[in-house]
């Protein structure tokens, strides 16, 4: 009998590191509990998932992710003006990640780009649009969902 690899249909439980081209560490899960989801169900993009596809338990592997299969390119048309009144006293400085409400009443961060007078350049691109994403991972389990 074959050992169970990732794929379509496959429940995984792993550790995992995301890190930046520089070995900058965004999030980990090595030091705490492993993650499990299964395969479609969207903990994960499937940018990720497929990189996953073909691994079995007890490997390891170190995962290129370019953009287009992780966050995507940033979008220009993500980056809005808003009048600075819209933000009330807060201190605003370039960098500061503001939530916002969207259509639906979900949470909508953005990032603060440029502050004028009278008006507040916020980028609504996921911050790690545009960069290649290292998956560090190790498979500890994989079985039928």
């Amino acid at each position: 009998m074959s050992e169970q690899q990732i794929g379509p249909g496959t429940q995984v439980t792993l550790h995992f590191a995301i890190k930046l081209e520089d070995g900058q560490l965004v999030d980990s899960n090595f030091e705490t509990a492993p993650a499990t989801f299964t395969v479609g169900d969207g903990k994960l993009l499937p940018g990720f998932e497929q990189a996953l596809f073909g691994m079995a338990e007890g490997e390891k592997g170190i995962l290129r992710i370019m953009p287009e299969q992780g966050f995507g390119m940033p979008n220009p048309s993500n980056v809005q003006t808003i009048p600075r009144n819209r933000f009330s006293e807060m201190d605003l400085q370039p960098g500061l990640v503001v939530s916002f409400a969207d259509a639906a009443n979900g949470e909508l961060p953005g990032v603060v780009q440029a502050i004028e007078s009278d008006q507040v350049k916020v980028d609504f691109n996921h911050p790690l649009a545009g960069r290649t994403i290292y998956f560090d991972v190790e498979i500890l389990k994989v079985q039928p969902a």
